[in-house]
């Protein structure tokens, strides 16, 4: 039962990741990423690994999502389909995908090759929980002031947009500058 709602969840993020890859509107990317990173949360918790699930959902979905959105809307991004961004290098890519994926593929078989999915022992959240607050805080700190210097950052940008197209320098009708 584990193995079989694992590879639900795994597909269905899987899925959701290609369609945030190829759609043209960013903001459909932005509500794709919703649902691939909710489908990972799912194959945690497919594992018993409750704990790391809740966390995937609070920190990934609940606010990177967040922040890219925001940020979306804060640099006043085009939210219209953009093909010409994409069309050209799209089977460059799908190539370089699909090497990749054949590589992962064939790595992951010949290191685990049959084995069955186990789920994570009793009481792993209390251990993860300890390793969280007394080896990862430093990391966890880092990020929350990278993520805040993101939002700060694209506030500053949406403001200094209507600034640029703006002269420095008044010019009278004789075409030089007043000093």
């Amino acid at each position: 039962m584990t193995t079989a709602l694992f590879s639900i969840a795994g597909a269905v993020a899987v899925v959701a990741a290609v369609v945030v890859v190829t759609t043209r509107r960013i903001v459909h990317a932005a509500l794709w990423l919703v649902v691939a990173l909710g489908a990972v949360a799912g194959c945690f918790g497919a594992l018993h690994a409750e704990f790391v699930a809740l966390v995937q959902i609070l920190v990934y979905v609940g606010a990177i999502v967040v922040l890219v959105l925001f940020a979306l809307m804060l640099t006043k991004a085009p939210t219209n389909p953009l093909p010409a961004l994409t069309t050209r290098r799209s089977p460059f890519a799908a190539a370089v995908a699909g090497v990749l994926f054949l590589l992962l593929g064939t790595g992951i078989v010949i290191a685990f090759g049959n084995e069955k999915i186990k789920p994570v022992p009793a009481g792993a959240a209390a251990d993860v929980g300890t390793a969280v607050f007394r080896v990862w805080v430093l990391p966890f700190e880092v990020l929350s002031v990278l993520l805040l210097a993101a939002l700060i950052g694209a506030i500053v940008l949406s403001q200094r947009s209507g600034k640029l197209s703006e002269p420095d320098e008044t010019v009278s009708s004789s075409g030089k500058g007043d000093d």
